[in-house]
């Protein structure tokens, strides 16, 4: 009795396993489908592109000075700070001059007195012109000696030559006047352009010095014209032109595109890595660009219109060296991954040189979550 009791228990716990064991099979044997992935898909079109050179570079003031004394002394007087406009010929610094002012004070005097000498060298001149005419008439009637109308022309020659000293000791003392004048004008110093101080480095109680061995006082910055400093390839060296438009951007001025035109090509490629500088000229009005600013841009060497283009954003395994990438194309709900050859990149959008036709469906995005063969279910189409 025992060993069929235990027989009927060893009989139903075989059952049972098999009965496990057919369930499991049944429900692994089960297909599990994979639900659709939603993307947003886009016809391709075609529209006009510019083609361009991709360049950095810096701004740079096309006008600026730095600002030296002529002359040494002590400066008198700032009459300017830093960040402020000044005009063309506008006063920045006045040095002591007294010393200056004095002698431009002798040397008037002394012009004084030297054409006082002049108009009695004059006189002198006319009393023996007309002595020599009186001695000769005598000598005609026989009343002077020969000596004595030798003696009348000596004097009026005498009194000539000291007309001519006297006029030259004029000269000597207005280029005297002149210099004094003109050392003395040196000693206000004017701003020589329109612009912007950017930099003082004086103040009252300093001692200049000339402008030999002086350092700059004042800088001034002209803001109103930049020049936009770029470097070109020699790959690309040939196809920069003077007059080509160049846009850019800077940092500090998110969302705003800037613009310039070529104006200088280096005649000569740099010997270190081979690279073309080129200088573009940029009109800043506003003056919201400022020197030294980093910008990046591209140079526009011309435009195609009806070029197929795609968002850079929906091209896979983008390579610019190869121009080689990737697209899922829908093709009847289901996405197809096919390599694509690209052109241009004009900023956002790349030119498709091969690989997709005009009116082809392709992945704009969720692509990332798609793989090859993938049913996908579009949820807007643009």
């Amino acid at each position: 009795m025992k060993q069929l009791v235990v027989g009927i228990f060893l009989l139903m716990a075989a059952v049972g396993m098999a009965a496990c064991g057919k369930g499991d099979t049944k429900k692994s044997d089960a297909p599990v489908a994979k639900p659709p992935v939603a993307v947003e898909a886009r016809a391709a079109s075609t529209g006009g592109i510019t083609e361009g050179i991709e360049v950095t570079g810096s701004l740079e003031p096309k006008f600026s000075v730095d600002v030296k004394t002529q002359i040494p002394g002590l400066i008198k007087q700032v009459l300017v700070t830093e960040w402020v406009k000044v005009k063309k010929g506008q006063p920045l610094v006045q040095i002591d001059v007294a010393e200056t002012d004095a002698q431009v004070k002798r040397a008037e005097a002394a012009l004084i007195a030297a054409r006082a000498n002049l108009v009695q060298a004059e006189v002198a001149a006319h009393r023996a012109d007309r002595e020599l005419v009186r001695i000769i008439k005598l000598k005609e009637g026989g009343l002077a000696t020969p000596q004595t109308l030798d003696d009348a022309r000596s004097e009026a020659e005498a009194a000539q030559a000291r007309v001519g000293v006297a006029a030259a000791q004029i000269a000597v003392s207005e280029e005297e006047m002149r210099q004094g004048m003109a050392r003395r004008a040196k000693g206000g110093v004017v701003a020589p352009i329109d612009g912007i101080v950017s930099l003082r480095d004086v103040n009252v109680g300093d001692l200049a010095s000339d402008a030999a061995t002086a350092k700059p006082i004042f800088r001034i910055v002209d803001n109103r014209l930049l020049t936009l400093t770029v470097t070109v390839s020699s790959r690309d060296a040939g196809r920069v032109k003077v007059g080509q438009p160049l846009e850019f951007t800077v940092d500090s001025q998110q969302g705003r595109t800037f613009f310039g035109r070529v104006m200088h090509i280096n005649p000569e490629l740099s010997g270190g890595d081979r690279s073309l500088k080129v200088n573009a000229e940029v009109h800043n009005s506003g003056e919201s660009l400022k020197g030294g600013m980093f910008a990046k841009g591209r140079i526009v060497t011309g435009s195609r219109p009806q070029v197929l283009q795609v968002p850079r954003s929906a091209i896979g395994a983008f390579d610019t060296q190869t121009q080689k990438g990737n697209l899922f194309m829908v093709e009847n709900g289901v996405a197809q991954l096919r390599e694509i050859t690209t052109g241009v990149v004009n900023g956002d959008m790349v030119e498709v040189v091969s690989g997709l036709k005009r009116g082809e469906q392709y992945v704009v995005r969720g692509g990332f979550n798609v793989k090859n063969g993938d049913k996908v279910a579009v949820t807007a189409t643009k």
